[in-house]
């Protein structure tokens, strides 16, 4: 003899470390029984259906969250209380414990959308990303439905990070993978630019810091860690005066006012 089954799923999302999780989900599961029996969907004599809790967290600290409300109970009752304390455990999905090689492995679209989101506001590893989705939806069984319920979201997705891109032409992944393509491979022109001039900003500063500092040398000696502090801050127009400053000041308290 058959019987039909109903397993309900709890889907909790979170962007944040909550260690009142086990507590939440708990009292989600309270509600829900409550409500099944005030509605009749059942009865006490026939029992509750089975529910399957999920947290799906793609934070960028890891979860570090009890995951049975159990182990909440400190400090742990003696063997004879451990039988009436609540136990109720839920199923974690944490995205960035992922690496891109596990991910790889797993050829389906949920993969594809860790891969996505794991690669954070990185232009580069986006575009890696998306193209690597486009690969699965195409290899998809149910390609059209996947195609479209991705899109939707990969759209969301863009404009949550800020793209600048325009998505209103962005109907479908596969049939406009070329007009995304080149939307990111823009932006990642634009990120790997900013990369250099940053990375030139900051070698003229590391210049102006080694004269200040040399100068500092000559006339005082030994540059202390306090004025080392100053002038890891300091931005360039500050290094230039301070090269001024360093022909008249008398002291270095009287240079840096400290």
């Amino acid at each position: 003899m058959t019987q039909r089954v109903f397993l309900y799923i709890l889907l909790e999302f979170q962007s944040s470390v909550d260690h009142t999780m086990p507590i939440r989900l708990m009292h989600y599961v309270a509600c829900f029984y409550d409500h099944l029996l005030k509605i009749s969907e059942t009865t006490p004599g026939k029992g509750l259906p089975p529910i399957l809790p999920i947290v799906l967290y793609n934070g960028s600290r890891r979860w570090t969250v009890q995951q049975d409300i159990y182990a909440m109970v400190k400090p742990e009752p003696p063997s004879f209380l451990r039988v009436y304390q609540p136990h109720l455990r839920y199923y974690l999905i944490d995205e960035g414990r992922y690496t891109d090689e596990q991910l790889g492995l797993l050829q389906t679209p949920l993969s594809g959308v860790f891969s996505v989101e794991n690669a954070g506001k990185s232009w580069e590893a986006l575009q890696q990303a998306v193209d690597r989705i486009v690969a699965i939806i195409q290899a998809d069984p149910h390609k059209e439905r996947t195609d479209r319920i991705i899109t939707r979201w990969i759209k969301r997705h863009l404009q949550w990070l800020g793209a600048g891109v325009n998505l209103d032409q962005l109907n479908s992944l596969v049939e406009d993978k070329d007009m995304l393509a080149e939307n990111l491979e823009n932006l990642v022109k634009k990120e790997r630019l900013e990369g250099r001039q940053e990375g030139r900003l900051e070698g003229r500063l590391e210049e102006a810091r080694d004269v200040v500092r040399t100068q500092l040398s000559f006339k005082f000696g030994e540059v202390p860690g306090w004025v080392e502090e100053q002038l890891a801050q300091a931005d360039h127009d500050q290094l230039k005066g301070w090269m001024r400053d360093v022909l008249f000041a008398g002291s270095l308290e009287d240079m840096f006012k400290h």
